[in-house]
């Protein structure tokens, strides 16, 4: 993070930026956002004026360095902080225009958050961790949809049990299971392949990776891991709070490579 530098320019109107002809559809957009911190001498700009796009049906990893604003970005466009200046949409939805109690129901319907601790209810099934949110809305699951889900997640053998009785990678998997079931439009996953081992990682990454090409969810990842960055469609490389970089079809090598420049740039800095 940095010291704040004003900065004006952008889009300043409430209706959404076009998608360009013949370009991709997004399931979510910003404009000029900028998150800040602090007040005065003490203020820092963690996310500087960004202008991004989430393509619909693809997967993004957000990667940078500690303190470059990847999750304070990622935690900005699922709405869960809210921003300094600028616009985020969600669809054609202006989140950042939202009244709490609006947004809080964006969130519930549109968005499935997957978290480093899998948080799940440890008293609850597999089936009823997946099923509480919707539940907690009083609302009952397409369940077509659900079992082509659990099918996907191969995670049929397991609902009856609880956290206890499963291993971390297939907690993780029900934990992505309860952010699949209300099909969402977007699915934010913060670092989750954190706790881990390297087996069960890439496992939950195979999820992720499925979940995109035969479910078609959308999923915006924010990871250190080389690896876990090698499944996504896109790379988002983030230094000092802007984009200042990104990747198509990446590899483990070629994300490699380019975070070797931070640490370059870093060591001359």
């Amino acid at each position: 993070m940095r010291k704040h530098r004003r900065n004006d320019g952008g889009h300043t109107g409430t209706t959404p930026p076009r998608d360009l002809p013949g370009g991709p559809e997004l399931a979510s957009r910003a404009s000029a956002l900028t998150k800040t911190f602090g007040v005065d001498d003490t203020r820092v700009t963690a996310v500087d004026a960004v202008d991004i796009g989430i393509e619909r049906g693809r997967f993004t990893a957000v990667m940078g360095p500690s303190g470059s604003g990847k999750s304070t970005l990622m935690h900005c466009l699922a709405g869960l902080d809210s921003v300094t200046s600028g616009h985020i949409w969600v669809g054609d939805t202006e989140i950042t225009a939202l009244k709490d109690k609006d947004l809080t129901q964006l969130r519930r319907d549109k968005i499935g958050f997957i978290f480093q601790t899998f948080n799940l209810l440890p008293y609850l099934t597999a089936m009823e961790n997946i099923v509480l949110p919707m539940s907690i809305a009083h609302r009952k699951p397409d369940q077509g949809w659900l079992d082509q889900v659990v099918a996907t997640l191969e995670i049929g053998d397991r609902l009856r049990h609880r956290p206890s009785q499963m291993s971390g990678g297939q907690q993780q998997r029900v934990a992505c299971a309860r952010a699949f079931v209300g099909r969402p439009e977007l699915i934010f996953a913060d670092e989750p392949t954190g706790n881990l081992d390297s087996h069960a990682g890439a496992e939950v990454l195979g999820v992720l990776r499925r979940s995109v090409d035969e479910l078609r969810q959308t999923v915006v990842m924010v990871t250190h891991d080389l690896v876990a960055a090698s499944y996504a469609d896109r790379v988002v490389f983030l230094g000092d709070g802007h984009i200042v970089d990104e990747m198509h079809t990446p590899t483990h090598e070629r994300v490699l490579e380019r975070m070797k420049r931070f640490d370059a740039t870093t060591r001359t800095t």
